[in-house]
């Protein structure tokens, strides 16, 4: 079973020997390996019985060691990268063939994102090689945001857990291609396109697309999901349809009558779509545990991380 602790010298010496260390960011806890080693990435995509055809993010410490990851990096991923990171932001620039081909799915092109986290950047500064980490969870399932949500579900697979407490935005990075002056986002996450927009000084359009071959993570049509299902929409109208012992509720700010409250998970009662990004998974993870046949959920206002809270719940319904 994954020892759970705070030792980045552990935690360095078992990933510098092709071990797996499950590792805390910003957004999720991943699941790290050496990026040069490819017996420690395949072991990535064993323990999270992962399909190869879905990329990986490569996670390093400093702008310094992009060429270590990306050759041929546009000037605007430069200035991205300045303006975000550490942050919730994940860059696709053209792949350094010393990143092998299995990281990124046989694409000639690589995610690069340095988390903020401090205790991640530290483990991260020890190592003389970059990690490769997709979140720290069961292939297509709720993502975990705690050490406790990578014990429940990989303890018996990994040995190391990097307890860094709970994950301060809880949802996945903004994944953004750039190839020459242009960007196009893959993924929304935990950067608002509003933000983006003010440093490239221009709107952004987003179209959600769903791949059976991805060009990054979090693009395939079901993703996210919990093992009850999902129902997206206007929570009284589904409410209708229901015996209320055997729904869980999802909402943004309200509670519904008459499903008991234990079983009902209000994401921000202020709110607030920074603090329901925060909640989302969490929420999810908990009313999965219940004896429940149904979960019952609504989209959030479109504001702030609000498109990316939708994202995540309409793959979760698919």
């Amino acid at each position: 079973m994954a020892v759970i602790g705070t030792d980045i010298e552990q935690a360095a010496t078992l990933l510098r020997t092709g071990k797996l260390v499950a590792i805390p960011t910003e957004t999720v806890y991943g699941l790290a390996a050496s990026a040069f080693q490819e017996p420690a990435v395949i072991s990535i995509f064993e323990a999270k019985q992962r399909p190869a055809f879905d990329p990986l993010i490569v996670h390093t410490h400093s702008i310094n060691q992009f060429e270590q990851i990306a050759v041929h990096i546009p000037d605007l991923a430069y200035k991205l990268a300045e303006a975000f990171m550490p942050g919730p932001v994940t860059l696709i620039l053209p792949r350094n063939p010393q990143i092998p081909l299995l990281v990124t799915s046989g694409n000639e092109s690589v995610g690069v994102r340095i988390p903020d986290h401090p205790l991640t950047l530290s483990l991260l500064q020890q190592l003389d090689f970059p990690v490769a980490a997709p979140s720290a969870n069961p292939f297509g399932y709720v993502s975990p945001t705690t050490a406790q949500h990578v014990a429940q579900q990989l303890g018996d697979r990994i040995p190391y857990i990097l307890d860094g407490g709970p994950c301060q935005v809880g949802i996945e990075s903004t994944i953004i291609q750039v190839i020459n002056d242009q960007l196009e986002i893959l993924r929304l996450g935990g950067l608002a396109l509003d933000q983006i927009e003010a440093v490239i000084n221009k709107p952004i359009t987003y179209v959600r697309t769903s791949s059976s071959n991805p060009k990054a993570p979090g693009m395939l049509s079901s993703h996210y999901a919990p093992r009850k299902k999902v129902i997206l929409g206007n929570i009284p109208e589904n409410l209708k349809k229901y015996e209320p012992q055997s729904l869980g509720i999802l909402s943004f700010r309200n509670l519904y009558e008459p499903v008991p409250t234990a079983q009902q998970f209000v994401l921000s009662p202020s709110g607030d779509t920074s603090e329901a990004a925060r909640n989302l998974f969490l929420a999810l993870r908990y009313l999965d545990a219940l004896p429940i046949a149904v979960i019952l959920a609504e989209l959030v206002p479109e504001t702030g991380l609000g498109k990316a809270i939708n994202d995540r719940l309409t793959r979760a319904s698919f």
